[in-house]
């Protein structure tokens, strides 16, 4: 297992770079988040793959409204390749919560940013199949992108494509398969795998779920209370291939007791 601590990016190109984040609802009396930094390096042809873990209130997804442009905090510098984020920025998220239009098609939801960017239907149509396909809802294109026509799976993979499909670099994540049943997070698990294999996408996942974390991660960085701050970065040190054999390797398991051992440890730090 590798070493623990922050590595230094100062040298490195950076795709997403939070300086200095302070968050406040009450101006300057009590603080959220206090003073965090937080810097995800390019590697082109690869992407990376970060989770995000801490207690609940902690601040996760405020960070990822932060880098989406859905937040601004209080004080700090959010940078996406080097430029501040605007409503110029274009940043995917996939929500807990099933975001597809219910009035529209699956084919209308997956090409809806396409759209708005003034692709032409016939473009637009056959760029989202392509990604309807890769998510494996080749034939619920023509249905409406609702509960219970499609089951909760199939929504977050309209949520996946669209994403994917708006933004391939950038994909931000916050507890997408929290919902779903075991089987179906498994196999949400291995499809998100798999399609990060193939567009080499910088992928930031919010997870309370430790063993996912450990599955999926390239890298988990873990937050503690309010003043929340991250307190400990640690490299998933597995092969960048993964499948579900993966969990069985006893290296795995010793990555996962670990977290489970930091998260502890912080579990009651203010």
């Amino acid at each position: 297992m590798s070493n623990f601590q922050f590595e230094d990016k100062a040298a490195l190109n950076n795709i997403i770079e939070l300086r200095g984040i302070s968050q406040s609802y009450d101006n300057g009396q009590n603080w959220i988040i206090k003073d965090l930094d937080f810097i995800i390096e390019d590697k082109p042809a690869q992407g990376q793959f970060v989770v995000i873990l801490g207690m609940s209130g902690c601040g996760k997804s405020t960070i990822l409204r932060y880098i989406a442009g859905l937040q601004n905090p209080t004080k700090g510098t959010v940078l996406i390749n080097n430029k501040p984020v605007d409503d110029k920025t274009h940043v995917s998220m996939v929500f807990q919560q099933y975001s597809s239009l219910p009035w529209m098609t699956v084919l209308d939801n997956v090409g809806l940013a396409l759209r708005y960017q003034g692709i032409k239907s016939k473009e637009r149509n056959e760029r989202a199949m392509e990604l309807i396909k890769l998510v494996g809802l080749e034939g619920h294109e023509k249905k409406y992108a609702m509960y219970p026509t499609l089951s909760g799976g199939q929504l977050q993979r309209v949520a996946i494509a669209r994403s994917l499909l708006a933004n391939p670099d950038i994909l931000l994540m916050d507890e997408p398969f929290g919902a779903l049943d075991v089987k179906t997070r498994i196999q949400m698990q291995e499809l998100l795998l798999e399609l990060w294999a193939k567009f080499h996408s910088t992928i930031i996942f919010v997870t309370h779920d430790i063993a996912e974390a450990v599955y999926l991660g390239d890298d988990i960085y873990i937050m503690k209370y309010a003043p929340s701050k991250f307190i400990e970065q640690i490299h998933v040190d597995l092969p960048l291939i993964r499948n579900r054999e993966t969990k069985r390797d006893p290296l795995y398991t010793q990555i996962v007791q670990h977290v489970e051992d930091v998260m502890m440890k912080y579990s009651g730090e203010k």
